[in-house]
């Protein structure tokens, strides 16, 4: 078996980019610099992940194609922010001007940034709309003559020669769905629509848990999902250094970043003050910030080289969620890789800050370690390291 390792081609960086001291202003030119770097390293590829106010994902693709040549570009894209007969062009575009290499991931959001985009669909209903959205998608990205009626999108026929690549009858590469969606009606639009099922990260049982339970749901149907989780990493040459940066982390974190990722944990209801939590570890951790100072580093290991300490994407203090990080030597984190391998996930979205930094030591201290499956040969940064892996082993 093998793994994908894709990286983070998306603004802010900086070395604690959580916190304003540690954010740097980055631009187009870094932007740039990060892909060929993705690029140069041999990831998979690299999320381009949305939000409201951030950089088009579509535009960064297009824009960063000229400084890269094998890596896939995986955007996060909501549905109906574009008509799906324009979202197909556009991909069109970018597919036969990158050899193939776009996929997307469908994202259904929240409420919140639903809204501020103008879109107004209730939680459930969200799915239906997303299902026929992306199966309108398909069916305009074919060149299908035919137009496409559904209760949400309506698309004509499309005039006679309309949007080719670059002759007629030339192939149309296809363009891979990756997702996510936990509640039913998530996993009901993600076993009929998706290749690529995602999840946030979690111990590696947990985890394979729920890959298998949506992989059931999908077998219903006879379809089979690959599986992929995103997390944050910092990997080191040994155990005391990676913990020992881990700290810093921490250390360079405030106790006001702790209190928004906290309002936006706790359930409806909840106060910090009187949050109780089944788990005892998370209490103690809670008790600390109530003191008016956050845990020590190793108090948010959940699992062997686990971590919910601070992150760009969440602090996860109640539990695993968008800031779960693998921490540790490379020996150790690949071990903890190819445990959640066992459990079904085949593809890691990963990031750490420096951007730029951390890709390369990714990809100098845990390539040599993983087996991998990016479709082309992954170059070694450092040969010995490999032939040092195998003799141990």
């Amino acid at each position: 078996m093998a793994v994908k390792i894709l990286w983070y081609l998306t603004a802010p960086d900086g070395v604690v980019p959580w916190e304003e001291k540690g954010r740097w202003d980055t631009g187009f030119d870094h932007l740039q610099q990060l892909a060929a770097t993705i690029d140069k390293l041999g990831y998979y590829g690299a999320l381009l992940a949305t939000g409201y106010g951030g950089n088009d994902v579509l535009t960064v693709a297009a824009a960063t194609l000229p400084v890269t040549r094998r890596m896939t570009f995986l955007g996060a894209i909501h549905p109906g922010l574009l008509s799906p007969a324009k979202l197909a062009q556009i991909a069109l575009t970018i597919n036969t001007f990158s050899n193939g290499r776009l996929a997307l991931n469908a994202v259904n959001g929240n409420d919140a940034t639903q809204q501020a985009y103008g879109m107004h669909l209730a939680h459930d209903e969200r799915y239906d709309f997303s299902l026929e959205y992306w199966r309108a998608f398909k069916h305009a990205y074919s060149g299908a003559p035919e137009g496409f009626h559904g209760k949400y999108v309506q698309l004509a026929p499309p005039p006679q020669g309309g949007y080719r690549p670059a002759h007629a009858g030339a192939e149309r590469p296809p363009v891979p769905l990756w997702g996510a969606g936990t509640s039913a009606p998530g996993v009901a639009h993600s076993v009929q629509l998706l290749d690529t099922y995602l999840s946030f990260a979690d111990t590696p049982q947990r985890l394979g848990d729920k890959f298998r339970r949506v992989g059931a749901e999908a077998a219903k149907l006879g379809r089979t999902l690959d599986f992929g989780t995103r997390l944050q990493i910092i990997v080191r040459e040994t155990e005391e250094e990676a913990w020992d940066y881990a700290q810093w982390l921490v250390d360079q974190t405030s106790l006001d970043y702790a209190h928004q990722s906290l309002r936006r944990q706790l359930p409806r209801g909840e106060t910090l003050e009187a949050y109780r939590s089944p788990n005892e570890q998370v209490n103690r951790n809670l008790a600390a910030i109530r003191a008016g100072r956050l845990p020590k580093a190793r108090d948010y290991e959940i699992y062997p080289n686990i971590w919910t300490g601070p992150a760009l994407h969440g602090f996860g203090l109640l539990g695993p969620g968008a800031g779960t990080t693998l921490v540790g030597s490379a020996e150790n984190v690949a071990a903890r890789i190819r445990g959640f391998e066992a459990q079904g996930t085949k593809a890691f979205i990963l990031s750490g800050w420096p951007l730029i930094e951390e890709a390369h030591r990714v990809a100098h201290l845990l390539f040599p370690l993983l087996d991998l499956d990016h479709g082309f040969e992954v170059p070694l940064l450092n040969a010995q390291r490999s032939r040092s892996f195998v003799s141990a082993n």
